[in-house]
């Protein structure tokens, strides 16, 4: 079975269907792109896989090991808990608290001590708050933030914030990692490094990732297969290659000119 399997999934708001009867499945390991135009639904779908909403109909299934979870209607944290974690496409960071902070927030959903080991600093409070601190550092370390550690959120340039929104969902440690835009607002110097930066974290943490982005020249480059939404219903799927030459995929989103484009730079 797939590490992830979306079966019929439907989300409906009044008279208004954002995401219609979607099939799709990621295998472990894989780097799977969604792309689409603006409208199309694929943020609903993130806010569906990830317990932000709650599905019409369908499900969502996470097979963790032969240990099969419904993912469908449970909360946000349940989601986390369960290994999926996600980016947004506005940078949703601790504005006012360190780049430090920001990651060791993530990182207290496993954290090894209960709430009276807190209110009494007892040993075991300092030796897993010391435990988190170390692994921040590494994960900042990785990521090129270690000089920004003390520095606020809201004081890094942007493609920095896109970064540490990275890492502070790395810090949950996943098994599937869903990354909405995060090439958004990027100049090219920082989309290349945003490229290198999601092949490197696939590779050294064997992470699963799901992609939105409107730059083809990165998801055509990355991706490994590609689902395409339209109108809230997937409307193509396959390799990279088959779905830029797709008719449907060409007149809905993707245009002749940025169709050539692609293949030019793929």
């Amino acid at each position: 079975m797939p590490l992830l399997s979306v079966e019929r999934l439907t989300k409906s708001f009044g008279g208004l269907t954002a995401v219609s009867n979607v099939n799709m499945y990621i295998d472990k390991g894989e780097l799977i792109g969604l792309i689409g135009p603006n409208g199309a639904g694929k943020t609903t779908l993130f806010n569906l896989l990830t317990g932000v909403y709650t599905p019409t109909t369908g499900s969502i299934k996470l097979d963790l090991n032969g240990n099969i979870k419904e993912l469908g209607g449970i909360k946000p944290y349940d989601v986390t808990a369960s290994g999926l974690a996600r980016t947004f496409q506005n940078i949703r960071l601790f504005k006012d608290l360190t780049v430090l902070d920001n990651i060791r927030i993530a990182m207290h959903k496993n954290i090894g001590y209960k709430m009276p080991s807190a209110l009494f600093r007892s040993n075991k409070f300092y030796e897993e708050e010391d435990r988190l601190k170390i692994e921040a550092e590494k994960l900042m370390d990785i990521f090129s933030l270690t000089h920004k550690k003390n520095e606020l959120a809201k004081n890094l340039p942007y493609g920095e914030q896109r970064h540490l929104e990275i890492v502070r969902a790395m810090a949950t440690k996943p098994v599937l990692l869903l990354l909405d835009e995060p090439a958004a607002g990027m100049n090219p110097n920082e989309t290349a490094e945003l490229t290198k930066t999601i092949a490197k974290i696939r590779k050294e943490f064997d992470l699963t990732v799901l992609l939105i982005e409107h730059d083809m020249s990165l998801v055509m480059k990355i991706c490994e297969r590609i689902y395409v939404l339209n109108y809230g219903m997937m409307i193509a799927s396959g390799l990279p290659q088959e779905v830029r030459s797709n008719k449907k995929v060409i007149e809905s989103y993707l245009g002749e000119d940025l169709s050539d484009a692609s293949n030019k730079k793929s």
